[in-house]
């Protein structure tokens, strides 16, 4: 029993590395890849780049629901991560704008199924063995980060940065193997989809933090995009934007292993907030523009934001809301924040970046995170004004 546990946490490790490294081998630099090879201007890389997280809002309970009716969610995240890495592959045949709008929204329908369903089939079993669900997770990060670091390499090798792309497709590949082998829970009947949402948007503690999610975890996740660039501006290379992603998203990991102790000790809500506080720094931080050296140096930060803030704050939503929803529940956070937050601050700070520069972004991100801070806060003081009522009753 006890091998068949560590088996299939090994196939779930494996399948957060080879899934995140084709992630982290395209998103942060096609951005770059957009500008510098297809020659895209600010409005376009931030229409292309946002269209993947506006897809995520639509079709993440799409294939949530795909998930209920077929009851084999393992096999149905197979066949999304397959298509989403054929559609990659486009890319290297396609440089029309409009085609190339066209190409990434099919690769975003697939793609938007990818998170959900692998974090819905890991925090299950997670829980049901009582396994970390942070050192499963922390897997992610390190696929991403070493793919960044490594293809930056290669872009500037004879091959050129159409590296991406092949290495985007061989990696979901191998995860779409790799989820095949995956725990293929038979989930219990659940609500009508409708009544869990009506339920779910009753929660006035579930509707803040998605609030907060929104403003604290979009800006995170849009940095994937203008970071590349940031370097890039402030005179780094492609090797130099690897180097920077690699110090970036390595530090996530330490910070995933200890969220778990952390969170018993300090809470959830104060984890969360000390992961938005440290993006408000880092943003603010890029917005004085630093000198490269003191960028590479401050990456670690985004160990504290990244690292802390996903597994505190799925666990939060886990904790606040009812048994039979959650899954609906995780569905519907991933797409606010996967989805609309990373939507809104990767379109907006393409329109910034035209208008402006690239820090005027960072400044924007650091204006949206104090109020995710903010609300964080009053969402705390609330919850402790709830408990101190419960035990004066």
């Amino acid at each position: 029993m006890e091998k068949n546990i560590k088996k299939t946490i090994i196939n779930l490790q494996a399948y957060y590395l080879f899934s995140f490294f084709a992630v982290g081998s395209l998103t942060p630099l096609l951005s770059v890849y957009l500008s510098e090879v297809e020659h895209f201007n600010g409005y376009q890389i931030g229409t292309i780049m946002s269209i993947g997280p506006i897809t995520m809002i639509i079709f993440q309970p799409v294939w949530g629901i795909v998930c209920d009716i077929t009851r084999k969610p393992a096999k149905v995240l197979a066949i999304a991560t397959l298509f989403a890495g054929v559609f990659g592959l486009g890319f290297i045949f396609l440089h029309q704008y409009y085609l190339l709008v066209v190409l990434f929204f099919m690769l975003s329908v697939f793609q938007s199924g990818m998170i959900p369903v692998s974090d819905s089939i890991s925090l299950q079993y997670a829980s049901k063995v009582g396994a970390n669900y942070g050192s499963i997770r922390l897997f992610g990060s390190l696929g991403f980060g070493f793919a960044v670091f490594i293809m930056g390499r290669l872009s500037e090798t004879a091959t050129g940065p159409v590296i991406i792309f092949y290495a985007f497709a061989i990696g979901l590949a191998i995860a779409a193997i790799l989820a095949v082998r995956l725990p293929q829970q038979n989930q219990e009947k659940r609500i009508a989809i409708a009544a869990g949402l009506k339920e779910l948007f009753m929660l006035n503690r579930f509707i803040m933090f998605l609030v907060v999610t929104f403003l604290i975890f979009g800006p995170n996740l849009a940095n994937n995009v203008y970071f590349g660039l940031f370097v890039e501006d402030r005179g780094g290379t492609y090797t130099g934007i690897g180097i920077a992603f690699l110090i970036a998203v390595l530090s996530e990991v330490p910070f995933m292993r200890i969220a778990g102790g952390w969170s018993r000790r300090l809470g959830l809500l104060p984890v969360a907030l000390i992961a938005g506080i440290a993006s408000l720094v880092r943003w603010v931080f890029y917005f004085t523009e630093p000198a490269l050296s003191l960028v590479y140096a401050t990456s670690v930060i985004q160990g504290f934001a990244i690292g802390l803030f996903i597994p505190a704050g799925l666990q939060y939503i886990r904790n606040i809301v009812p048994v039979h929803i959650t899954v609906t529940a995780v569905t519907v956070y991933s797409a606010f924040g996967n989805g609309l937050g990373n939507w809104f601050f990767t379109f907006f700070g393409g329109i910034l970046m035209e208008t402006t520069s690239i820090y005027v972004v960072y400044l924007f991100f650091g204006a949206m995170t104090l109020a995710g801070v903010i609300l964080t806060v009053l969402l705390i003081k609330m919850e402790r004004s709830s408990k101190a009522g419960i035990l004066t009753l």
